[in-house]
C-alpha cells in the first residue's frame, strides 16, 4: 500500500477530509520554498503537490502562472524540485507528489525522470496534459519506481470516462471542480457533478480541487470527496507575506501556518 493510500485509508477510519496543497517550487523564491513546505505540513496538510515551474503551464489561472514565472526567473530548474522533495523527505513522512506539464519531463527522460524522483522520496505525479489514454510512456515509467499517477476529471467528462480514468489512476482522481483554470470562481451544480464522480470513482480515492478558498469552501466542496486541494490561495498568500518588507522571515511563516491550519480546521483553531 502506497504512502497515499495509507494517508487516505487512516483519515477516513478517522472520519477526516484529506487537505492537499500546491506549491511551486522556487516559488517565492528557492530559499523559501523548502520552508513553507515544513511550514504546512507542521499545520496538519496531508499531502503536498510540489509544482514543477514551466513556462506555459496550460491549466493554471494567473497566481500559478507567475509563480511559475517568478521560479523561473532565479533559474530554478528540474533537478531543484528533486532536491527540495529530497530535502522533504528527511524530516516528514507526509505524501509528496510532483506537479507539473509533460514537456519537461519529455526532455528530462520518462525513465530518469521517474528514477530521480523515487530516489527523492516523492510518491507520485499529476501531468494534466497527458491524457490518460496516450500516458502509457510516464505510467509504465511510474510503475517501475513505485510513484502512484493521478489522473484528472472534470465537470463534462462523462460517466464512461470517469470509470476509465478510476481504472488508469493509481493514488486519487483529481475532480476539477469548474471547466477553467486553477483560481476560477465556483458556478453551476458542482455538488451533482461531484455526487456523480463519487458514485463512479470506486478504486481511489477522490479529491477536488480548483476554486477553493477557504474552510468553508472546502468542506462544502469535499461533502461527497474524500478531500480537497487548494493551490492559488496558498500562492497568493505566500506572494503577500514574501512581499511584504515590514515581515521578518518567521511571522511569514507563521502566516502560511496560519493559513493551512485555517484551511483545513476553521479559523477558530490553532495549530497543535
Amino acid at each position: 500500500m502506497s504512502r497515499l493510500d495509507q494517508t487516505f485509508a487512516a483519515l477516513r477510519s478517522q472520519g477526516e477530509k484529506a487537505m492537499g496543497l500546491f506549491l511551486t517550487n522556487g516559488f517565492p523564491n528557492p530559499d523559501a520554498t523548502l520552508p513553507i513546505l515544513r511550514a504546512i505540513d507542521d499545520a496538519g496538510v496531508d499531502f503536498i503537490e510540489l509544482g514543477m515551474p514551466f513556462s506555459d503551464p496550460l491549466a493554471e489561472g494567473l497566481p500559478i502562472q507567475r509563480s511559475s514565472e517568478r521560479a523561473l526567473s532565479h533559474g530554478v530548474t528540474m533537478d531543484d524540485a528533486f532536491d527540495t522533495a529530497a530535502g522533504f523527505r528527511t524530516t516528514s513522512d507526509t505524501p509528496l507528489l510532483l506537479m507539473g506539464y509533460v514537456n519537461p519531463v519529455l526532455k528530462y527522460g520518462p525513465d530518469r525522470f521517474c528514477e530521480r524522483a523515487q530516489a527523492a522520496g516523492v510518491d507520485g505525479l499529476i501531468l494534466p496534459d497527458v491524457p490518460p489514454e496516450e500516458a502509457g510512456f510516464i505510467a509504465d515509467a511510474a510503475k517501475r519506481h513505485d510513484l502512484d499517477i493521478v489522473f484528472l476529471i472534470a465537470p463534462n467528462t462523462s460517466d464512461e470516462r470517469i470509470r476509465r480514468i478510476d481504472e488508469l489512476a493509481s493514488g486519487f482522481v483529481y475532480a476539477v471542480s469548474v471547466t477553467g483554470l486553477t483560481g476560477s470562481a465556483l458556478s453551476g451544480d458542482v455538488d451533482a457533478y461531484l455526487k456523480r464522480a463519487r458514485s463512479l470513482v470506486t478504486d481511489n480515492a477522490l479529491l477536488v480541487g480548483f476554486g477553493i478558498k477557504s474552510h468553508d469552501d472546502a468542506m462544502q466542496l469535499s461533502e461527497h470527496t474524500d478531500g480537497f486541494i487548494v493551490g492559488s490561495a496558498l500562492i497568493n498568500r505566500c506572494a503577500e507575506v514574501w512581499d511584504d518588507p515590514s515581515l521578518t522571515d518567521e511571522e511569514r511563516l507563521d502566516a502560511v501556518r496560519t493559513f493551512a491550519s485555517d484551511l483545513k480546521y476553521g479559523p477558530a483553531a490553532e495549530v497543535a
